[in-house]
């Protein structure tokens, strides 16, 4: 992926890395409850979680309703897959049919409360919520003010200053503004915090994403 800097120069940021750790078991799980609700049956092997999110995403994707409990199956699912980007196909669904409040606030819920590996599956999962995905029954479009998303950012400053888990701060880092104008004065010196750790990170990726990140 390219940015751009506050000169115009050009840089590729590196994608985020795997876990240093995976739980294949857990999101194994959350696919198979959600197959169990789409009413098919995925054959063990290699291939079942690419096998599953296609049936999933095939039975629920452009669908501006879907009953009630779908939405905890899927925010799980989103937050469990270990992979950053086809946990899209669960988030999307997701804000089509329940909306963006209560899919951001969910994932806050995660990352607030959630073990280190729920922590880094919410941050990743929270990118795709900035998606526009139509005009769903629940206002899936439109945020529904910014308080969210500001306690989000002021959530995830903290967890990424307090929590040294490698995952975790990999995870948040994309999405976390590292310049002390997205925030309330009180937490400039967070900011400052969470500079320092990134930039002095061991991790190649953390200090990658420092320099561009305290340049946009």
């Amino acid at each position: 992926m390219e940015t751009k800097d506050t000169a115009g120069e050009v840089r590729i940021l590196q994608p985020l890395p795997g876990r240093t750790a995976g739980e294949p078991p857990a999101f194994d799980l959350r696919l198979a409850r959600l197959l169990r609700l789409i009413g098919v049956e995925v054959a063990p092997g290699p291939d079942y979680q690419s096998s599953a999110r296609w049936e999933v995403h095939k039975a629920v994707a452009g669908r501006s309703e879907l009953p009630e409990e779908y939405f905890e199956a899927l925010v799980e699912a989103a937050v469990h897959d270990p992979n950053p980007s086809f946990n899209r196909r669960f988030v999307e669904p997701a804000l089509l049919a329940f909306g963006q409040r209560r899919v951001r606030l969910a994932l806050l819920g995660y990352l607030r409360t959630g073990t280190n590996p729920e922590r880094a599956g919410a941050a990743r999962a929270w990118y795709w919520t900035a998606l526009s995905v139509g005009d769903g029954r629940n206002g899936a479009a439109a945020d529904e003010g910014a308080s969210v998303r500001d306690t989000w950012y002021e959530t995830a400053l903290r967890e990424f200053v307090a929590n040294e888990d490698l995952d975790v701060r990999r995870c948040i880092l994309p999405g976390l503004p590292l310049v002390p104008r997205a925030y309330p004065k009180e937490l400039h010196a967070l900011v400052e915090s969470a500079v320092a750790i990134a930039r002095l990170h061991p991790d190649e990726y953390i200090r990658h994403r420092a320099e561009i990140q305290v340049g946009l």
